[in-house]
């Protein structure tokens, strides 16, 4: 009586991935299981042995031989004369061992074994992919995209596991088309419906870190620290590194000979401007480093409030504010101050501040001006209204009517 072998009479099985094979025959002994208990109403006198190495299962059906006539279970106990038809040699009080075949199940049983262990092994696939991305939340991880959609790219692993890239996970500048290689980090794994949503990130700053440790052996080595990366996805980001160890240079080892480590960096974030800068305890000159590459003159700080007032020459006024006022605004998150930008007046140079305009212009528009540096007259003069609108929330035609004001000022 031949032995049922798993792998020949379920082929399914060969192609499942991330279950290994104790686990898998484990799931079959239990299904065997339980057609035994449908069939014999007990499993507890049946024995499966599973044998992993080749994929042989063997039931073994063990019954009581009773006296002719005295048998109530026949799932449990066998008459003599019946138990001689197989063994002539057996007795009453005897054990009655017998191996059952696959085919004694039937057709439509096998079938339903067949689909209740597909399901089973799914399920288990499923639970296996959902630990495995779980464990990786913060790692990088490569895909190739397989379907672009107006929301969200679908990408796949190289185990052709699903990964959801969000289009607010997206840099800006992203463009994908299918089979585009995509290098992101696991940012999110959930289970919805008993399915794991991983969702993976390009614009997360843990991205930016990775990228780092991947380029820079120093920090993988723990020679250099992150303290902190803010980041304004593919426009600018600021990171924040410390050295125990006065022989390095921490930005230096970032940045590499000629900028060799950090473009490969650059180029993978799609050109995003990063200034990498020595981390401090020393709050002012943090300040400073952070709103690089703007010069200060001076910085008044509101340690209670979280506030830094910073004075700068006219020309530096921009550098500070970054376009589209990035720079000054990842500054901030960096250092946790909220910071104002003040132009510091030329001795020579008879300019008017802002507030003396007040009667003609608006004070929620000079609260806007203000809100991005520009608190006199020329600094505002000095930017075209297309400039003027990109850093503003205002309407060119607004602009346009305040240039006009200021300008009959200096006539």
């Amino acid at each position: 009586m031949s032995n049922i072998n798993l792998i020949d009479s379920f082929q399914e099985f060969k192609d499942f991935k991330n279950i290994d094979r104790p686990t898998m025959m484990s799931v079959l002994e239990d299904v065997f299981r339980s057609m035994i208990r449908k069939k014999y109403g007990t499993d507890e006198n049946c024995d499966v042995i599973v044998n992993t190495d080749n994929g042989d299962l063997e039931i073994w059906r063990t019954r009581i031989v009773m006296e002719d006539g005295f048998s109530e279970d026949d799932d449990l106990e066998i008459e003599l004369a019946e138990a001689k038809k197989y063994d002539e040699d057996l007795e009453v009080g005897d054990e009655f061992i017998e191996q059952i075949t696959l085919e004694s199940f039937g057709r439509r049983a096998i079938l339903a074994a067949r689909q209740t262990l597909v399901s089973k092994i799914l399920e288990l696939e499923k639970d296996e992919i959902f630990k495995k991305y779980k464990d990786r939340v913060g790692e990088i991880v490569t895909g190739e995209v397989y379907q672009v959609w107006k929301k969200e790219t679908l990408v796949l692993d190289d185990e052709g596991n699903e990964l959801l890239l969000p289009k607010s996970e997206q840099i800006p500048a992203d463009y994908f088309k299918k089979g585009d290689s995509v290098k992101a980090i696991v940012y999110k794994v959930d289970m919805m419906n008993s399915n794991p949503k991983i969702i993976i990130s390009r614009t997360a700053p843990e991205f930016l870190q990775r990228l780092f440790e991947l380029e820079v052996p120093e920090i993988f080595d723990g020679l250099i620290t992150i303290k902190k990366i803010v980041r304004e996805p593919g426009e600018r980001a600021k990171v924040a590194v410390e050295s125990y160890d006065d022989r390095i240079d921490p930005v230096g080892a970032c940045v590499g000979m000629k900028g060799s480590r950090i473009h490969g960096i650059v180029r993978e974030l799609k050109n995003e401007n990063i200034d990498v800068i020595n981390y401090t305890n020393n709050t002012q000159l943090y300040i400073q480093r952070a709103l690089s590459p703007a010069k200060i003159t001076s910085i008044k700080l509101d340690d209670e409030k979280k506030t830094a007032a910073v004075y700068l020459k006219p020309d530096q006024v921009s550098l500070a504010i970054g376009r589209g006022g990035h720079n000054i605004k990842l500054a901030g998150k960096l250092t946790g101050y909220e910071i104002d930008v003040y132009r510091e007046a030329d001795e020579h140079d008879e300019d008017v501040d802002i507030e003396e305009f007040s009667d003609e212009i608006d004070g929620w528009i000079i609260d806007e001006f203000k809100r991005i540096g520009l608190d006199t007259a020329k600094s505002i003069l000095a930017l075209s209204v297309g400039e003027l609108v990109k850093r503003t929330d205002l309407e060119e035609e607004t602009v346009k009517e305040v240039l006009s004001i200021l300008q009959a000022e200096f006539e």
